[in-house]
C-alpha cells in the first residue's frame, strides 16, 4: 500500500524533528523544507498528499506560498500552522481554501488528527455511516412491520431519506442495495396503509387523518395569515420531493433558518391536475367539478388542466372570510422567473403572494423523453444533484435571496412528488383512457387486481367520473402501467424514469417548510 506523502514547510523545521519522527513511525513519508520557494519547487518535482505550511516564514510568507500552491495544485489539502492568533491572518488563510488551521505549539497528535481528517475522512465516515445504518436497519424494519399512524409514517420516511442522503457519499453498492430493499419494503407496507385508510381520510371519518392537499391551506396557511402582520410568500415548487428539498436546504440556509419542517400528504392521483387544484381550491376533485364546473378540465378534454388555480384560490379565500390582498404568479420559464425576481418589491404591499414555480415537473418529463437528461439524472442521487444545480442558477434562488432581506414570512412547499419506476404492470383500457403511467381512469379497465389499488366507485373518494362506468386504478411503490401491445418496448423505455400519480412515500409524503430570516 502506497505511503502518504507529507510536505512540511517551516523555517524552524530543525526544531520539529520529534514531530517528524512521530509521523514517520505512524507510516508517513515526510519531506521537509524551510522556505516557501523550495516548497513550490518540491511540489513541481513530486506528488504529495498533504502540505503542512508555516504562516510566518522569511522571504515568501506562508500566505503568499499558499496562493502559489493553490494555482499549482488547487486540490492539495493544506494545513496552515502559525504562532499568531490574529483574526485577519485566519481569515486570509480560510479565504484561500485551506483544509485546516493549527496554532503553535502543536503536538504530534494534532498533526496526526489533521492528516486523518483530510485524507481518511471519506473512509472513516463511510465506515461509521455504514455501521450506524446497520444498527438502524433492524430498528426501522421492526417499526415498518407494525401498525403505524400517518404521523409515524412521516417519521419513517424522514429517517429513510436521512440514510439515503448519508449513504449518497459512500461508494458501497452492497449497503446502498440494502437501503433500497428496505425502502421498497416500506413502500409496500405504506401503500397498504394508504389503501386501507384513504376513503376514511377524505370522508373525514378518521380522527387520525393527516393534513392533505385539500386541507393544507385551511390548516397551515390561513391561520398564519390571520396571526401575521407581515406579508406571506407561499412558494410552491411543482413536484418537489422531500429528499430534493433536503438538497435545496443547504442553499436556502444561507439566508434563512428553518423555523418548521413538516410533511403533509398529497391526495390521489398524486399529479398536478388533481393535487394542486385541490390545494388551491380547498376542495377534493369531484367537489371542484360540482361547485365550479367552469374551472375543472376533465381528463378527456383538451387544454391545460391547471389554468384556473388563481380563481380557485380566490374562491377559497372568500369562502373562509379572509379580507386580504393577494397575488398569484405562475413561473413556467426563465424569462418569467427573471421578471418576477426583478419586480419582487412590488409584491410587498400584498398580504399573501403565491408563487407557483414549474421546473422539477418539466425535468421529470424531460428525464423520460430526452437521452441527455436520462444520462444526467441516471439515479436518485443524480436527480437530486440536478435539482440542486438548477435551483442554484435559477431566478427562484434570486427571489428567495431577495425575500431574505425583507420583513416577510416565507413558505416553501409542493403539490406532489415522484417515484423512480422499475416494474411494469399490464393494463388494458379503451381509447379514452388517460396516458399517465402511475394511474389510469377509464371504462372497462382490465388488470390483475392484486397488482393495483382499484377504485370502482370514484365518488367514494371524491374523484370525478369521466363517464358513468369509469373507474380508477393506481400503481403502488415503483410499478408503472404498460399496455400488452409492445409491452417489452414500453417496459424498457419507461423503466428507471421518474413518474407520479400513484401511491408511494416519494409521491405522497411531501414537504411544507416555514422559513425565518436570520
Amino acid at each position: 500500500m502506497k505511503k502518504v506523502q507529507i510536505l512540511w514547510a517551516d523555517d524552524e523545521i530543525e526544531l520539529l524533528k520529534p514531530h517528524i519522527m512521530f509521523l514517520e513511525k505512524k507510516g508517513f513519508d515526510v519531506v521537509t523544507t524551510n522556505n516557501g520557494n523550495e516548497a513550490i519547487e518540491k511540489l513541481e518535482e513530486q506528488s504529495f498528499d498533504i502540505l503542512f505550511l508555516d504562516e510566518n516564514m522569511p522571504g515568501m510568507s506562508g500566505i503568499e506560498t499558499l496562493s502559489k500552491v493553490k494555482n499549482l495544485q488547487p486540490n492539495l489539502p493544506v494545513v496552515m500552522i502559525t504562532k499568531s492568533e490574529e483574526e485577519t491572518i485566519m481569515e486570509d488563510a480560510i479565504g484561500s481554501n485551506i483544509s485546516d488551521y493549527l496554532i503553535k505549539p502543536v503536538n504530534p497528535n494534532q498533526l496526526l488528527l489533521s492528516v486523518k481528517k483530510n485524507l481518511d475522512k471519506k473512509k472513516i465516515r463511510s465506515e461509521k455511516t455504514t455501521q450506524a445504518y446497520q444498527q438502524e436497519f433492524a430498528k426501522l424494519g421492526m417499526e415498518i412491520g407494525t401498525h403505524l399512524s400517518p404521523e409515524e409514517w412521516k417519521d419513517i420516511y424522514k429517517r429513510l431519506v436521512y440514510w439515503e442522503l448519508e449513504l449518497d457519499e459512500i461508494s458501497d453498492d452492497s449497503i446502498n442495495e440494502i437501503l433500497h430493499s428496505q425502502k421498497e419494503e416500506a413502500n409496500q407496507v405504506f401503500s397498504k396503509h394508504v389503501e386501507q385508510r384513504y376513503e376514511s381520510w377524505v370522508n373525514g371519518e378518521d380522527e387520525d387523518r393527516p393534513v392533505q392537499s385539500h386541507t393544507l391551506l385551511k390548516n397551515k396557511l390561513f391561520p398564519l395569515l390571520k396571526e401575521s402582520s407581515k406579508p406571506v410568500f407561499f412558494i410552491l415548487i411543482d413536484n418537489l420531493r422531500f429528499d430534493q428539498w433536503k438538497y435545496l436546504q443547504s442553499v436556502i440556509e444561507e439566508f434563512y433558518r428553518i423555523e418548521k419542517e413538516e410533511i403533509y400528504y398529497s391526495i390521489l392521483p398524486s399529479v398536478t391536475q388533481y393535487a394542486r387544484n385541490s390545494l388551491f381550491a380547498g376542495l377534493l376533485p369531484s367537489e371542484i367539478q360540482k361547485r365550479f364546473p367552469e374551472y375543472w378540465v376533465s381528463e378527456n378534454e383538451q387544454g391545460t388542466k391547471n389554468q384556473y388555480e388563481e380563481q380557485l384560490l380566490g374562491e377559497h379565500i372568500k369562502r373562509h372570510g379572509l379580507d386580504i390582498k393577494y397575488s398569484y404568479n405562475k413561473v413556467l420559464n426563465m424569462n418569467v422567473g427573471k421578471k418576477l425576481a426583478d419586480n419582487i418589491s412590488q409584491l410587498m404591499r400584498n398580504d399573501l403572494n403565491v408563487i407557483v414555480y414549474n421546473f422539477i415537473d418539466m425535468l421529470s418529463h424531460a428525464r423520460t423523453e430526452m437521452e441527455v437528461i436520462k444520462e444526467l439524472a441516471e439515479d436518485e442521487s443524480a436527480y437530486r444533484s440536478l435539482t440542486l444545480s438548477w435551483f442554484e442558477h435559477s431566478p427562484l434562488r434570486d427571489i428567495v435571496e431577495a425575500l431574505s432581506e425583507e420583513d416577510v414570512k416565507v413558505i416553501v412547499t409542493t403539490d406532489h412528488g415522484s417515484v423512480r419506476v422499475h416494474h411494469p404492470v399490464k393494463i388494458v383500457g379503451d381509447r379514452q383512457t388517460n396516458t399517465n403511467l402511475r394511474y389510469k381512469v377509464g371504462r372497462s379497465l382490465n388488470y390483475n387486481k392484486k397488482e393495483v389499488f382499484a377504485v370502482q366507485e370514484p365518488g367514494s373518494v371524491y374523484l370525478p367520473r369521466t363517464n358513468v362506468s369509469s373507474s380508477y386504478a393506481f400503481c403502488r411503490k415503483n410499478d408503472f402501467f404498460a399496455y400488452p401491445n409492445n409491452f417489452n418496448y414500453y417496459a424498457n423505455y419507461y423503466k428507471n424514469t421518474f413518474q407520479h400519480g400513484g401511491i408511494s412515500m416519494e409521491e405522497l409524503l411531501i414537504p411544507y417548510i416555514t422559513l425565518k430570516q436570520k
